[in-house]
């Protein structure tokens, strides 16, 4: 029986930089707008956590009755660390699945915004669907496509939308940003699992292109999202406020073009969602001024 610090750890609270960013930016921009609703950005954020943790455990689930979480440097595996058996760490995923819809249905109801029952769907499935199935995408060098669509375009569009009730463009020219932010949390995730990931038929994006062009892929994911802040500045000045993080970019970059490997990669996650979170915090205050 696992222990609830196990659960805790299992639930890979370091990933949720990606479900809170992208909430931020969208109510920042709700709120530059003049249409901020803090009980529907709450309930968005719900959402996200929700949907994050219920990936995670799903993930733990399917690699673990898989066999590819036996010999894995990183975050505590449930499954794979026999700390909790596989029905326990799926019914956990399924429920926070079934919370975030219950959440998401009554934002869809207060809205009427009835066509965003299937982006919900949608999102659940791919969450489901990254390790789980017969033929899950993670293993075919998709996830990162994932991740970026849904934690970055989905949750910036849909925070925005669900308290605006329109879509300005800049929702989605800053979801970029986010969502590259949010790929580079599981870029270095995967690098660090190349080892025990080709080996276990799981073809991540990392596996699929090499060690070299993944460290550059990773320090891409941090370097355009600050380039992106300086391309909006014409229509939203105070966008600029988020290349103030550019500074924490630079350890987990140069650490990553400098060969890290295995548990040093674990410090770099760490430093990516430092950045991840600073970088938002900065991006929202700029884009609801």
């Amino acid at each position: 029986m696992a222990t609830p610090s196990q659960w805790i750890a299992g639930a890979r609270p370091r990933t949720l930089p990606a479900a809170v960013v992208p909430v931020a930016v969208g109510t920042g921009i709700a709120a530059g707008y003049g249409g901020a609703v803090w009980w529907r950005a709450l309930l968005a954020l719900f959402v996200a956590l929700a949907l994050q943790v219920g990936v995670n455990y799903a993930n733990d689930y399917s690699d673990g009755v898989r066999g590819t979480d036996d010999d894995r440097v990183g975050p505590m595996r449930l499954v794979g660390s026999r700390a909790a058996a596989p029905r326990q760490v799926l019914a956990a995923a399924l429920g926070c699945f079934l919370a975030a819809a219950v959440a998401g249905l009554v934002l869809v109801v207060v809205t009427r915004a009835w066509w965003m029952l299937p982006v919900g769907a949608a999102s659940i499935a791919a969450g489901w669907f990254y390790t789980g199935g017969s033929r899950p995408y993670g293993y075919r060098a998709l996830g990162e496509i994932s991740v970026f669509v849904f934690f970055g375009l989905v949750a910036v569009a849909g925070t925005t939308f669900v308290q605006l009730e329109t879509l300005p463009w800049t929702a989605v020219a800053a979801a970029v940003p986010v969502g590259l932010l949010a790929c580079a949390m599981l870029v270095v995730n995967n690098l660090r699992d190349i080892a025990t990931d080709g080996p276990a038929g799981k073809r991540t994006m990392a596996v699929v292109l090499g060690d070299s062009r993944t460290r550059t892929l990773y320090a891409l994911c941090l370097v355009l999202p600050l380039a992106i802040c300086l391309a909006l500045v014409p229509w939203h000045p105070f966008a600029a406020l988020g290349v103030l993080a550019a500074p924490l970019a630079v350890a987990p970059v140069k650490a990553v073009r400098a060969g890290a490997t295995g548990p040093a990669l674990i410090t770099t996650l760490q430093q990516t969602g430092r950045l991840q979170l600073v970088f938002g915090l900065l991006f929202t205050v700029g884009l609801a001024l």
